[in-house]
């Protein structure tokens, strides 16, 4: 059997299958792979789960700061802007 370079794509694709209750036997016939190495990207697979939604909570609570430290700049402008013009509301 030749050996391959599977893409992380590929692996995730092929760790799916099994998840979702595929006979491992049938993925790793048609994949042309080890049982041994499909549970091996699947150990790899549970480990890296975790962190996914970690890494998610922490982007959107960082865009959540961004997001009002922009708001706060905006409204500094627009006063500073109606103070220039003269304009009230």
């Amino acid at each position: 059997m030749p050996r391959h370079k599977w893409d992380p794509q590929t692996k995730a694709t092929v760790v799916l299958q099994g998840l979702k209750g595929r006979p491992v036997a049938d993925i790793c016939t048609e994949h042309e792979i080890s049982q041994a190495q499909y549970y091996q990207w699947r150990e790899q697979f549970m480990k890296k789960m975790p962190g996914l939604f970690s890494n998610t909570e922490r982007r959107e609570q960082s865009l959540a700061r961004e997001n009002s430290r922009l708001k706060k700049i905006i409204g500094e402008l627009t006063v500073e802007l109606k103070k220039i013009n003269g304009w009230s509301e």
